[in-house]
């Protein structure tokens, strides 16, 4: 039933009229925002400002807006405990209930997504391909990076303190005026970390006003962008363009090539395959292989170096990188939510050079994330290669320490037992694992604190922080739980990353691991009903 019907049934007219909706207002266009504003979430404390904004415009251009919030986890709250194992889990939570109470009400021609970190915005996407009605996105925008001294910081300056604060290599005092100093107010964390890849790639996809993503949380700019947004909303209705109208499978493309050029989280390869999921369209990892082979590496932000998301955006943003894609035709002229792509990308180009680099003259011919393969990772594992050192070796082996949750290789490093030359390993961390798949900043920050980002890899089956740095391999598939190959690996194994061949191997005799494969027996960790139990449960069935 359209939502015009569902309007003319007398319950839900009469309720309607129970909102404060008048009789001349009750046949225009109802726009759902949707908006994550909470009080405990950085990146979303500042949207309720913006929800205001955004309904302004909707009343502007003739339609009538209807809020309602959905849930958010901020990953660095969450982070080094059991919450972490929330926060996937959220993603899916997070989509339902945008379905349920769009599709409940039937009532919607059209939504405003206000969306700003890392679980929340992809299940904000997720949900608008599922429910496919003309849609568009603001997403929160980045908060400035701090001070300390003549010094920027952001949120992995703090996971670093932590690590040398402990090692008494500086006073509390120093700590905690840091700690007061690292992440200074509203919005996503400062560099090019999960939230702000995926806002990149929400622009990218052309779900999003030009400039939206990097556009940063308290600018003036960010309640303008929001008001028009509200208003080009209602003319998407008119027009009939929907989410699959501009989320085709060359808008994906052209989103991953964004992805690679920029050196984004990891975790985008966990998010972008599953908004390809709902809208049906096949999604392979060799896909990404290509798309990374062909694309340069023009962005590195931090983790990666001292420059942050207002950098990028001052160098020109995500148009910017788009229009240096652009000169070697990397791009598709896709639908966008005000028009074509390439009439959005007319003239654009970087203005800093330092920031963002022609595309002539790139930091690597190919893109700066990679998936690699091997007996460690039959069906694939993720590597963020702009966040290496170039110091790292393109061929490196070590010797495996091996360990079955992320708590025991923190107490480990806080041993500052670790060695030069060693292969962390950290398992029954993944989806079912975990479950919920943690990522682990404090594990990545420890190292680096101990000065090892050159001698030391960490490889897991859970996920790594998109503030991690380092060589850090993660989404190892298939996972300990169900009887990946990390499963048999022992304290001492040698083990090889190979980022010529893009491979990671287990340097073990064929015949030895088929022996300790009839000797496995996965870990299993009792879970107290709710959440985590249910999404175990649905992960690995």
């Amino acid at each position: 039933m359209k939502a015009t019907e569902v309007k003319e049934l007398p319950a839900a007219r009469c309720l309607l009229y129970a909102d404060g909706i008048d009789e001349k207002d009750i046949d225009r266009p109802f726009i759902a925002v949707v908006n994550s504003f909470n009080e405990i979430t950085p990146g979303h404390i500042h949207l309720q400002t913006l929800g205001l904004k955004v309904k302004e415009g909707i009343r502007a251009a003739g339609g009538v807006p209807l809020e309602f919030h959905t849930i958010a986890i901020c990953d660095g709250i969450a982070m080094g405990h059991e919450g972490m194992k929330y926060s996937l889990p959220s993603r899916e939570t997070i989509a339902d209930s945008i379905e349920e109470m769009i599709r409940g009400h039937g009532i919607f021609e059209g939504a405003v997504y206000i969306a700003s970190c890392d679980k929340n915005l992809p299940g904000h996407l997720n949900a608008s391909a599922r429910i496919n009605l003309p849609s568009i996105f603001v997403t929160g925008g980045p908060m400035m990076p701090g001070k300390y001294g003549s010094r920027r910081l952001g949120v992995k300056a703090a996971f670093e303190a932590r690590s040398q604060y402990e090692r008494g290599r500086f006073s509390r005092e120093v700590y905690e005026e840091l700690m007061s100093n690292a992440c200074p107010g509203a919005g996503s964390c400062s560099g090019l970390y999960t939230a702000n890849s995926m806002a990149c790639v929400t622009e990218a996809l052309g779900l999003s006003l030009k400039m939206c993503a990097s556009i940063h949380a308290l600018d003036p700019a960010k309640e303008v962008i929001a008001f028009e947004s509200g208003k080009r909303i209602v003319e998407l209705v008119r027009e009939g363009v929907t989410v699959k109208d501009v989320v085709t499978e060359k808008a994906i493309e052209n989103a991953l090539r964004v992805d690679m050029a920029i050196g984004a989280s990891t975790n985008t390869l966990l998010h972008v395959p599953a908004l390809a999921e709902e809208l049906g369209f096949e999604f392979d990892l060799s896909m990404i292989d290509g798309i990374n082979a062909s694309t340069p590496n023009l962005v590195r932000l931090n983790p990666a170096t001292e420059l942050y998301m207002i950098d990028f955006h001052q160098a020109g943003g995500v148009p910017a990188v788009m229009g240096e894609l652009q000169k070697k035709a990397l791009l598709h002229d896709t639908t966008t939510v005000d028009g074509k792509l390439f009439n959005r990308l007319v003239g654009e180009q970087t203005s800093n050079s330092d920031v963002i680099r022609p595309i002539e003259k790139p930091y690597s011919q190919t893109g700066g994330l990679a998936v690699l393969y091997g007996n460690l990772a039959e069906e694939g594992a993720v590597i963020k290669e702009a966040a290496l050192s170039p110091n790292f070796p393109r061929v490196f082996t070590g010797k495996a320490r091996v360990f079955d949750s992320e708590e025991e290789v923190n107490d480990f490093l806080s041993r500052e037992e670790v060695e030069k030359g060693i292969v962390l390993v950290i398992r029954y961390e993944g989806k079912v694992g975990g479950p919920g798949m943690r990522e682990m900043l404090y594990p990545t920050s420890a190292v680096s604190g101990l000065g090892l980002d050159e001698d030391v890899a960490l490889i897991t089956d859970g996920r790594f922080s998109g503030a991690s740095k380092g060589p850090c391999i993660g989404h190892i598939q298939p996972e300990a739980a169900l009887g990946g190959t990390i499963a048999l690996v022992k304290d001492g194994d040698a083990i090889q990353i190979d980022l010529e061949r893009k491979r990671v191997d287990l340097l073990v005799d064929e015949r030895e691991l088929t022996r300790r494969r009839r000797g496995f027996k996965a870990k299993v960790k009792q879970l107290p009903p709710g959440v985590l139990r249910n999404y175990q449960q649905m992960i690995s069935s």
